[in-house]
């Protein structure tokens, strides 16, 4: 059965506008790059490419073999994040992490300096009542760092959709801004590398 020549008026506009490219994307990227060369700004990381969702039931914190893990796409993803954050010139004020062995793994490839365990940025996938109290802790937290270079954090997509209401890719980063009044600000996205 063929299409309708009116109908397919419509069809063939509308498929060209969804196929079109999406500029808003690119300059979304360019706004965050421009708010962490500035300072004073989070890039909320989502750890780099590990396959799959959640962690098997007996999984331990301090056993990465019992966790989910980087692909080896994921380790080059995350390598690469970290040469983007050198090549756009970001001054980095400190680089923390969720203890999870794949968040862990994705900041030290990511080569920005010392990685610290921080608590507050590990996932509550499997524990949702631990969402309030530890986004809770987070915000404290983020409101007693010094707004001067940028922070960089790699979590899960759990806390930067907790934070921000958008649920990143794997490798991607969520840029906000503090507002010292115990809420963050969305400033732009920064998709993962390719």
């Amino acid at each position: 059965m063929r299409p309708r020549p009116r109908l397919r008026a419509i069809m063939i506009p509308m498929l060209l506008l969804l196929l079109a490219p999406r500029p808003g994307i690119a300059q979304d990227a360019e706004a965050a790059w421009a708010a962490l060369r500035q300072g004073g700004h989070v890039a909320l990381v989502r750890h780099a490419t590990a396959p799959g969702t959640g962690d098997p039931p007996s999984f331990r914190l301090d056993d990465c073999a019992t966790q989910r893990n980087l692909s080896p796409a994921g380790r080059a993803q995350a390598k690469a994040i970290g040469a983007n954050l050198r090549w756009h010139g970001i001054r980095i004020d400190g680089v923390y992490s969720s203890q999870w062995c794949r968040c862990l793994e994705t900041a030290r490839l990511m080569g920005l300096g010392e990685v610290i365990a921080l608590p507050a940025l590990n996932s509550f996938f499997t524990e949702p009542d631990r969402e309030d109290p530890q986004m809770a802790e987070l915000r404290v937290w983020l409101a007693d760092q010094p707004q001067t270079g940028a922070i960089v954090l790699v979590t899960h997509q759990v806390v930067i959709t907790a934070l921000t209401g958008i649920m990143p890719a794997s490798g991607e980063i969520v840029v906000v801004r503090d507002t010292r009044g115990g809420g963050l600000q969305l400033v732009g996205r920064i998709p993962a590398p390719d």
